[in-house]
């Protein structure tokens, strides 16, 4: 990858490029390069200052380009002037340059890259057709979402659904460009890597679903499908009511214990990865110590503390990340790095 997009790669994700920087040289530019087009259609995608169907189209452009079905010369000039983020900007402005780099990749990696993409921009424009039309909305207070409609996923299956596309696939692409160029040859449980390898990225989408609640019911969009809702007598536009609060909790920590049992799922992978692979585990174990710790966070919060937003602090990331490096020569430290009983419950959903 060239300076000048390994830079853009760090404007645009500084915790994830901390994440690349420890990853082994050998993956690191594959890992990067379909980092940064993510997160070129996800800058896309969240334009909501464009008309959805324009958003859409550009989606469907850059896709084509990406699996190689159109050469024409993309210009997102209008998308990239809509951008409060320098960074995002110019990530839109040189979208030719991330394409051209794919290019260069060897045709097994760029599959790979083409495959992971294709799956993420399709949850995107999911994301989009369900719920686009809303609009931002952002500074409406929560307790007036009595008097607005919110759409919401139907059932269970298609939150699956939708936490596969948008990161489950990441996990299992992460897996085979590592396999790969890494480890080929170690005997591993190649099935159950991979099933273990969704999970982690599921584990870490519904992370981020369940504290955004709050601010996905401001703009209308609610990733709790009704159906689970209905069963509990419970509407998306009274969950933070005080008199839903006893209920509400009891369902919203139903779901904290899923996305830490499919975070158990990816730590078994972090250990399962062969050990000489420091580097990869400990880029696998912080997205997973800082998932558990963010869950414990929303776990102790009541319903006015998950409206602030929740979240944990750069210290704490540091501490984390510092802990782990001690501990990753030392098996029996490391080991002490996740919980038992966290780890216990990796095979709750299987």
């Amino acid at each position: 990858m060239t300076a000048s997009l390994n830079e853009l790669l760090k404007q645009t994700s500084r915790s994830f490029y901390l994440t690349l920087r420890v990853l082994p040289v050998r993956v690191r530019s594959q890992i990067g390069l379909a980092y940064l087009l993510a997160r070129l259609t996800d800058t896309i995608a969240d334009t909501e200052i464009i008309p959805v169907e324009q958003r859409l189209l550009a989606l469907q452009k850059l896709r084509e380009r990406i699996l190689g079905q159109n050469s024409a010369p993309l210009n997102f000039g209008e998308l990239a002037q809509q951008q409060g983020s320098p960074a995002e900007r110019r990530l839109l402005e040189r979208s030719e340059d991330s394409l051209a780099l794919l290019e260069k990749l060897s045709p097994a990696d760029r599959q790979l890259v083409r495959t992971v993409l294709t799956t993420i921009t399709s949850g995107q424009e999911l994301d989009l057709r369900r719920f686009g039309h809303l609009g931002s909305t952002a500074s409406r207070p929560t307790d007036q979402l009595a008097d607005k409609q919110i759409a919401m996923l139907a059932t269970a299956d298609e939150l699956d659904d939708y936490t596969y596309r948008v990161a489950g696939c990441v996990g299992e692409f992460w897996t085979k460009i590592c396999r790969a160029h890494l480890f080929p040859n170690a005997r591993l449980d190649e099935k159950q890597l991979i099933e273990d390898g969704i999970r982690f990225g599921k584990g870490l989408q519904l992370v981020n679903i369940l504290r955004d609640l709050p601010a996905d019911l401001k703009i209308g969009r609610c990733y709790l499908p009704m159906q689970r809702l209905a069963e509990v007598k419970l509407s998306p536009e009274l969950l933070f009511s005080p008199a839903s609060e006893e209920k509400f909790l009891k369902l919203y920590h139903e779901y904290l214990d899923q996305a830490e049992a499919h975070l158990a799922a990816g730590w078994r992978y972090t250990n399962t990865l062969p050990f000489g692979q420091f580097r990869v585990r400990l880029a696998c174990a912080w997205p997973v110590l800082i998932g558990l710790r963010t869950i414990e966070k929303l776990r102790a919060a009541n319903v006015a503390e998950l409206q602030a937003r929740v979240k944990i602090s750069r210290n704490e990331v540091y501490g984390i990340m510092w802990r782990s490096v001690l501990a990753s020569p030392l098996p029996f430290v490391w080991r002490k790095l996740y919980p038992v009983k966290a780890v216990a419950s990796a095979d709750k959903l299987a």
